[in-house]
């Protein structure tokens, strides 16, 4: 059986889960595959970005999975995970992103390992990095 799309999704949570997904798809250009939303809590959300995809839903400390998800505010700013992105041109997309009020951790800069990339966080403070270099097409060493 063949699988379509990503095989491995990320999935965040946010304490406005809503605002987060206007922002995602204005600063970083995801587009919204589903969202599944009682008034402010968003259950389940799918944003897409080429063939990626991202899921994510409110904070919530009273499920099962809820309980093992700490933000970023409750570590100190810290991070366990960050998402990278493949994106075609990294200085475009960071000039898109700044505008949107992303706050840039590393500039655009040419990679050893090859592409251009940089670092930022959104609107809740989760850490992003967006860059050209593609390891589906790379060649290995």
């Amino acid at each position: 059986m063949a699988i379509e799309g990503s095989t491995v999704i990320p999935s965040l949570r946010y304490r406005d889960a809503a605002a987060a997904i206007e922002w995602l798809c204005a600063a970083f250009g995801f587009e919204k595959h589903a969202v599944y939303a009682d008034g402010a809590t968003v259950h389940h959300a799918e944003l897409s970005y080429g063939r990626g995809m991202i899921m994510l839903g409110s904070v919530d400390d009273h499920s099962e999975w809820g309980r093992r998800i700490v933000q970023p505010d409750e570590i100190g700013g810290r991070e366990t995970q960050a998402c990278s992105v493949i994106v075609a041109d990294a200085d475009a997309h960071y000039a898109r992103a700044k505008a949107a009020g992303a706050r840039i951790e590393v500039e655009p800069a040419d990679q050893d390992y090859g592409g251009r990339a940089y670092t930022c966080r959104d609107l809740e403070g989760r850490i992003w990095w967006f860059g050209t270099y593609n390891p589906w097409t790379a060649k290995t060493q």
